[in-house]
């Protein structure tokens, strides 16, 4: 087969989790992580965007089969794909912790008692939580992830105003109902004569909710991802949010038969700590998602062997190739060229892709590795459409088109992360375009209009964002672009010269 033709069948799939359900199974590489995530070991999963948490995510809801036949419930409380359940709170977002708490709390129990009532699970205890629920308006005939919200928020919200305004809550004598709510969930742990009413706190409520769990022998995990996307716009609804949902998971994780998953974003999860969180040290049931080159190789060598055109025209055993990380990167260099730029002492191709797919941080997310392999891969093609000679040997790709592929993933990480996710930070990074690679923090006080102290936190910002990456030492430090960013904003080798250098 020509090789033009051969490269036209191939893929490294797609750098979104989101956009591959149905292929990642087969993509998926099985680490430690994921190992601690399935036996319930691992509660928050941090990374870096990219990094694979909606890829551990998607997963989990792939396998919600044979999880159920382990007693597990998989529950989403986020629609996988398109809109966020979690948009409407931009509009009118609630006004204290507090009411926040309660809204989780409630969001989560209602969805949780709206699955098990699906599934049949009956008797004393559980109907007995369903009609509470069914009272206050919460539980509803269909599951719709946007009412169950909605009720929640409405009725978090009367709850709060009720309890704040009386120092606490009082019963109506005529209707034996809560004074400004419609149900008899309340926030605090009720009085003898409210519960005498048939009145219960919301962390009652979960302890009953956790003994009907106990006596199915059921087990529910509630799974909580795209945060970064339901509060993009909001950066402080968005820490409040999460604050409250940090408490939430705190009073909740001892319940024996609920457990909270949560998928949260490395950059989101330190922007909410800079603003302090009293539960943090008692988060402990956590991990943060790197990648280490054996397992970034491992994750190419899985993709380009998933190309049943590439393996029957080669004749692969692809399980003999996975299962040895020689033969990996064997593998690897019998169809990629050994270096990008040639000499004794320039990086090996493997090392040249991970280092250029690295941010801030030195840290290289799958996303960007993939998106730079299909790049890479498009620009081959039309290279030898072109007219452009075939490598030689087995070799599938000609060095010129790697450097080639950069800028079109650099745009994309500037473009769709950074300045989509971050607008207050574009004036200043945009003013970086065409100037040198390496800055100072008087060199950009000068290109900035601003004094060196303000320079200096604006930059040491950007190394939190992963947009530069401090070196030096603190007195005298230096900020040097990565790759990463360098093709979208068409940097320049070198270090910026200021006034005092002249």
């Amino acid at each position: 087969m020509k090789k033009v033709d051969l490269l036209k069948q191939l893929t490294f799939g797609l750098q979104v989790a989101e956009d591959e359900i149905g292929e990642l199974e087969r993509y998926f590489v099985e680490t430690h992580q994921w190992a601690r995530m399935e036996k319930g070991q691992i509660d928050i999963v941090r990374g870096e965007k990219g990094s694979g948490k909606s890829a551990i995510y998607s997963l989990l809801l792939s396998r919600t089969g044979p999880f159920f036949d382990n007693g597990i419930l998989l529950i989403p409380a986020e629609n996988p794909r398109g809109g966020t359940v979690f948009k409407d709170l931009s509009t009118e977002p609630p006004t204290s912790e507090q009411e926040f708490v309660a809204l989780w709390k409630l969001y989560i129990i209602t969805l949780i008692a709206q699955q098990i009532r699906d599934f049949g699970i009956s008797g004393s205890g559980a109907n007995r939580i369903y009609g509470i629920l069914e009272a206050a308006g919460l539980l509803e005939a269909k599951l719709n992830l946007r009412s169950i919200l909605r009720a929640a928020h409405d009725y978090a919200r009367k709850l709060s105003a009720a309890e704040s305004l009386e120092g606490g809550m009082k019963i109506d004598p005529h209707t034996l109902l809560p004074v400004g709510v419609t149900g008899k969930i309340v926030l605090r742990e009720p009085n003898q004569d409210l519960r005498k009413a048939g009145v219960v706190s919301i962390d009652g409520l979960f302890s009953d909710l956790d003994e009907v769990l106990e006596s199915n022998n059921l087990t529910v995990w509630v799974l909580l991802d795209r945060l970064d996307v339901a509060f993009v716009d909001n950066h402080e609804l968005e820490a409040n949010a999460l604050r409250a949902l940090m408490r939430a998971y705190s009073d909740l994780k001892n319940t024996g038969r609920l457990a909270l998953k949560i998928f949260l974003r490395e950059d989101i999860w330190k922007r909410i700590m800079d603003g302090g969180m009293r539960e943090a040290s008692h988060l402990i049931r956590y991990v943060v998602l790197e990648w280490a080159e054996p397992t970034l190789l491992n994750l190419i060598m899985k993709r380009l062997l998933k190309n049943e055109a590439l393996v029957q025209e080669f004749g692969l055993d692809v399980n003999a190739i996975l299962g040895n990380a020689r033969a990996q990167e064997d593998t690897f260099y019998r169809f990629f060229p050994k270096q990008v730029d040639q000499g004794p002492q320039k990086a090996s191709t493997f090392k040249w892709l991970v280092t250029r797919c690295a941010d801030g941080t030195r840290k290289t997310a799958p996303r960007e590795l993939i998106h730079l392999l299909n790049v890479i891969l498009e620009q081959e093609i039309r290279r030898l459409e072109n007219g452009g000679e075939a490598p030689a040997d087995d070799l599938l790709f000609d060095r010129s088109v790697f450097k080639m592929a950069l800028p079109t993933v650099s745009n994309a990480r500037l473009n769709q992360y950074l300045y989509a996710e971050y607008p207050n930070e574009k004036p200043f990074v945009s003013r970086l375009e065409g100037q040198k690679t390496a800055q100072t923090a008087q060199s950009l006080a000068d290109l900035w209009g601003i004094s060196q102290e303000e320079a200096l936190t604006k930059a040491r910002r950007l190394v939190d964002l992963g947009f530069f990456e401090e070196r030096g030492t603190r007195e005298d430090p230096t900020f040097w672009t990565p790759f990463l960013y360098r093709g979208a904003l068409n940097l320049i080798q070198g270090r910026a010269e200021t006034d005092d250098d002249d």
